[in-house]
């Protein structure tokens, strides 16, 4: 008797829009990428994160390229050693310092960085008078100057460094007293240049997002690039292979350098995240 052909069932199609599959390595000198993990939990909610706190070295801001660039490298050795595929450098600093340095070490390697959103803030603004907040080694890197002399020539763009404001904010309590001076004193000058738009170029300045608000009064509209860089991430991880191993779970695994306790704590007061945290090694 002839035995018929047995078909094995199919497996499953994976979400691929959705992360499904796939793992996600991010880091930031801090706390700050979290808002950058909170936006790409909402875009791809199938997918592994795995995330590097550096608050045993923050703030980068106050740091030389040639440290960022080595943390840069270490933890995203580390991230791939955890099996990640695509690295997201959530800080604008390191971004600026030390992306092209990550490219080269890992040519074939999706990277991707985030940066202060002039570009949109251009095509958004009614009075082209813009404010950009960010940490000092930001709005001084060649990186952002090219941004600028890209998008900035039609425009008005009101620098506004902003020392001591990521430090304050990796304590975590984004309504003390401390905090809302800072805001006040870096908001000031933008309300004197009377900008209609300003630019976040911080990845932990979203989490004061409403304190910058209410300083600069509700007419003035605020950028964010977070839901740009996890749409980008969606992008350039679109092609990558898809199988999850047999251990896979779509979970978020967070790292630190600085106090376990606290990004605990952080996390879930923040992003009401209740995730498992480990020491940097």
């Amino acid at each position: 008797m002839t035995q018929p052909d047995i078909v094995p069932p199919a497996s499953p199609l994976l979400d691929t829009s959705l992360g499904e599959g796939l793992r996600i390595g991010l880091f930031d000198s801090g706390l700050g990428g979290l808002s950058v993990l909170r936006d790409l939990r909402q875009h791809m909610p199938l997918a592994q994160l795995l995330y590097v706190a550096d608050s045993g070295n923050a703030p980068y801001g106050e740091r030389d390229d040639a440290f960022i660039a080595g943390r840069a490298l270490a933890i995203s050795e580390f991230l791939l050693s955890q099996g990640a595929q695509v690295i997201v450098v959530a800080c604008n600093t390191a971004t600026a310092m030390a992306v092209h340095t990550l490219r080269q070490r890992w040519p074939e390697l999706p990277i991707v960085g985030v940066e202060p959103g002039v570009k949109p803030a251009v095509a958004v603004s009614v009075n082209k008078r813009i404010g950009v907040l960010a940490t000092p080694g930001t709005l001084a890197s060649d990186k952002f100057k090219r941004l600028i002399e890209m998008h900035g020539q039609d425009a008005l763009i009101v620098l506004q460094p902003c020392p001591g404001l990521a430090k304050e904010i990796e304590a975590g309590h984004l309504d003390s007293p401390a905090l809302r001076a800072l805001v006040e004193t870096f908001s000031q000058p933008l309300r004197e240049a009377q900008v209609d738009t300003v630019v976040l170029g911080c990845t932990h300045y979203p989490f004061v997002a409403p304190l910058f608000q209410q300083a600069l009064g509700p007419k003035v509209r605020i950028i964010d690039t977070a839901q740009a860089v996890a749409r980008q991430t969606q992008r350039v991880s679109a092609e990558l292979p898809r199988l999850p191993r047999p251990d896979y779970k779509p979970t978020t695994q967070l790292w630190t350098s600085g106090s376990v306790s606290h990004l605990a704590q952080v996390a879930d007061r923040w992003l009401d995240l209740k995730a498992q945290v480990s020491v940097f090694p």
